[in-house]
């Protein structure tokens, strides 16, 4: 089925926030191997397939990345300030995984490589990772009580 619309469309994305429940918690990040922000630390994500919902895509990202496997998820919460992304207007759906500790992981696809990072001592995040960051240990914090 094709459409047509006067308006444009922005492209949507999904990130998936990996925090372990040790007594310190890690986030998995990866760090890019292909601009915008090659070389720089992110979360796993990437663009929607028309036939996923955000949080398949998110679960799907997230394996393709780095090897690791969740089934559940909680969102986070959508991001969209109009210059997040460089490519072009992108909306964002960032969603969060609670492991019980690290796991073994390795960067893969777009993935230079996958490490995880105490919450205390995280690198410059791409995009506006900081802010989704952010939501995301407010989020962790109310569910893991």
């Amino acid at each position: 089925m094709t459409y047509t619309y006067q308006y444009p469309r922005p492209a949507v994305t999904a990130d998936c926030v990996v925090v372990t429940t040790e007594e310190v918690p890690k986030v998995l990040l990866i760090q890019r191997g292909n601009e915008p922000y090659k070389g720089h630390w992110a979360f796993p994500g990437g663009f929607m397939n028309m036939d996923e919902t955000a949080e398949q895509c998110a679960i799907r990202e997230l394996e393709e990345e780095t090897g690791l496997v969740v089934e559940r998820v909680r969102q986070i919460g959508a991001y969209s300030k109009v210059d997040r992304d460089p490519r072009g207007r992108t909306i964002s759906v960032a969603y969060l995984a609670m492991v019980a500790s690290q796991i073994t992981v390795a960067g893969h696809d777009d993935a230079a490589q996958a490490a995880w990072f105490p919450l205390t001592d995280l690198p410059v995040l791409a995009f506006d990772h900081q802010d989704i960051m952010a939501d995301a240990i407010a989020l962790y914090h109310k569910v893991n009580r």
